[in-house]
């Protein structure tokens, strides 16, 4: 049997975490009681008796946890700490048939940022298959439910006396230094960080990604048809990722559409000059929890949706 240590488990990505596996039979979840938990010495402890162990931890103490290992235990990391990072393996096995086998073979994995999975699902495709240039002025937004912003934001939008401001959608990161542009721009390999607005709304989880394109600046001449059947092709046998149109969706695409779930949705939408590309998902789903048990899965050899929610 597999031991598995969380490492902050109390957390919103820990907790979903937890759910998914506490009813495993393959796995031995090690666990520390509330008084243990921020003991350095304990966590280090449960981490070496550990064959994997997931960080769900702030930046610095994820570091801390790496630190720790002496043996031969595997780490799940979905801090920002390490996503851009040589040794270090990046957890979207659907990008490549490298990433899959990097996770595979891999003991380090960074599983990566809500934000940053949905925009890689859609541009990594296009860039790999020579529509779109490294160098393409790349603009994004992406609304997400309040859950991402961790414990301290949920409290907030749920208060019974909150903020009147929270009860409309806020645009953040003005300074265009989000903490996932970085890997946005190497995984994919665009010259440039894209122009990025995050948008955090009154709702629990799911999240919609989104990149408008002009065909007349791509490197071939491809509409909507075409960049739908490169998706469709590039995720060829997915069991976690599904390529859909607009004409299969309502009017309006909900950002919770996928809330409580651990697969990812692209939808191509637009017409013939202007084309928008969405990525939908859980954010504590595809966008982290979900991502990193997948991330285990591969690791241990068997299906990668074993105890997810499909």
């Amino acid at each position: 049997m597999v031991k598995v240590f969380i490492d902050g488990k109390a957390g919103t990505t820990g907790l979903r975490i937890f759910d998914r596996l506490s009813c495993r039979k393959d796995i031995e979840l090690l666990t520390l009681n509330d008084n243990e938990r921020k003991n350095s010495e304990m966590r280090r402890e449960m981490i070496n008796s550990s064959d994997i162990s997931f960080l769900c931890l702030p930046d610095d103490a994820a570091r801390e946890a790496v630190s720790f290992v002496t043996g031969n235990t595997k780490i799940i990391d979905t801090s920002t700490a390490h996503r851009t990072l040589d040794g270090w393996s990046y957890g979207f096995p659907e990008l490549s048939q490298k990433h899959w086998e990097n996770i595979v073979n891999g003991k380090r994995i960074a599983v990566p940022g809500c934000h940053a999975s949905g925009f890689a699902s859609l541009m990594y495709p296009l860039i790999k298959s020579g529509v779109l240039s490294v160098n393409y002025p790349i603009t994004s937004f992406s609304i997400t439910g309040y859950s991402g912003g961790g414990k301290k934001m949920i409290a907030e939008y749920q208060s019974e006396n909150k903020d009147v401001g929270l009860d409309s959608p806020s645009q953040y990161a003005l300074s265009q230094n989000h903490k996932h542009l970085k890997e946005m721009q190497k995984i994919c390999g665009f010259a440039n960080a894209p122009i990025f607005s995050p948008i955090v709304s009154n709702f629990y989880s799911g999240m919609a990604v989104s990149v408008p394109l002009f065909t007349s600046m791509l490197k071939r001449n491809v509409g909507v048809e075409e960049i739908k059947e490169i998706l469709t092709e590039h995720y060829d046998g997915s069991k976690l990722i599904k390529v859909t149109n607009s004409s299969e969706q309502d009017s309006m695409i909900a950002a919770n559409k996928l809330s409580g779930k651990d697969t990812m949705q692209l939808v191509v939408s637009g017409n013939e000059e202007r084309v928008i590309l969405t990525s939908l998902f859980d954010n504590l789903g595809k966008g982290a929890s979900g991502a990193a048990v997948e991330c285990m899965n591969l690791m241990l050899g068997i299906d990668e949706t074993t105890g997810l929610e499909l």
